[in-house]
């Protein structure tokens, strides 16, 4: 679609990236039918930039869904940009290409466009998402976050990753891969929550000027029937001045948080299993927010978080107690 062409962005390696993009991460409750069938309303729509990730335990129905687009003559693979994420328990530098391809496999892919560091902490390797001892107590590992990241680069190097980058990682995590001893590839990106409650205004401005691009997720505020959501949060989409601007602009609330997210300069990626609404969010580039806007968007930040994944809160590389 040239739309998209138009709306991309370059990353540091060269790799273009459109700056929309369709999130798949959902509550269990979300049947792998109802995934299926949104991922394919949102090709239809005209997303070409699918994120999902080892953990959300859905690429069997994304896989599936791309692929019928495939044979549809929708589109071709090399349209498609697709990232996935690699977890914790496979921090091991042994085992990060071993989980791209249990991805792959899965996808029915030869390669992903994007691959990240999910979060910047090892976990026991295992079967287990989040293995625990008998007391209930996280286990992690002790891999080093740089040995992990040259495996990552050994993964682009074979071909099965176009880009690599990071997720959650803060500014001393991001320095520290950047001043890694034989760096090949610096991240291509970095993805956090990010929407107008948590603007990562620190974090952007650092990204930028070391040519990361900031992808945000959660754009829309979060879904508190996820296991890793905080509850009893603000409900973004309900916030009247988000609801104002919209009106204004005869929008809707979540197209003036997406909006204002691509007039800074990040790649947002929009979730949605409501096919009215997947096209919605797809209805961002027509239309322009004042400075006005933009300021009055920007006062809203009060570094509220919905993701906090306070059972990582006591390991020494918990992302969250810096500043940025």
């Amino acid at each position: 679609m040239n739309l998209m062409r138009h709306c991309s962005v370059m990353l540091n390696d060269g790799h273009i990236m459109p700056i929309l993009g369709f999130g798949t991460s959902a509550p269990s409750e979300v049947a792998e039918s109802v995934l299926e069938a949104a991922v394919e309303r949102a090709i239809d729509v005209g997303y070409r930039h699918i994120d999902s990730a080892y953990v959300y335990l859905n690429e069997d129905a994304i896989g599936r869904a791309i692929q019928r687009k495939i044979a549809s003559g929708t589109v071709k693979r090399e349209d498609i940009f697709y990232t996935t994420k690699v977890w914790g328990t496979f921090f091991r530098p042994q085992l990060v290409q071993t989980g791209l391809e249990t991805s792959l496999r899965k996808l029915q892919l030869s390669y992903v466009d994007l691959y990240l560091m999910h979060f910047p902490i090892a976990l026991k390797p295992g079967e287990e998402i989040l293995p625990k001892d008998t007391r209930g107590k996280l286990l992690f590992d002790t891999t080093d976050l740089c040995t992990t990241w040259a495996a990552l680069e050994r993964c682009k190097e074979a071909g099965l990753a176009k880009s690599i980058g990071v997720s959650n990682f803060n500014r001393r995590q991001l320095e520290l891969i950047l001043n890694k001893p034989g760096l090949k590839y610096k991240p291509a990106c970095n993805q956090v929550e990010c929407h107008p409650y948590l603007n990562q205004r620190k974090l952007l401005g650092f990204c930028k000027s070391k040519d990361i691009v900031l992808v945000s997720y959660a754009t829309l505020g979060s879904d508190s029937r996820k296991q890793w959501v905080s509850k009893n949060k603000p409900v973004l989409l309900e916030d009247p001045v988000l609801k104002a601007i919209a009106e204004k602009h005869r929008r809707t609330p979540a197209q003036v948080a997406l909006r204002y997210q691509l007039q800074r300069g990040v790649v947002v990626l929009a979730k949605s299993f409501n096919e009215k609404r997947i096209q919605e969010n797809f209805q961002v580039f027509d239309f322009q927010l004042t400075p006005e806007d933009m300021e009055a968007i920007n006062g809203l930040s009060r570094n509220n978080r919905y993701f906090e994944d306070p059972f990582f809160a006591d390991h020494p590389n918990y992302p969250f107690w810096d500043e940025y």
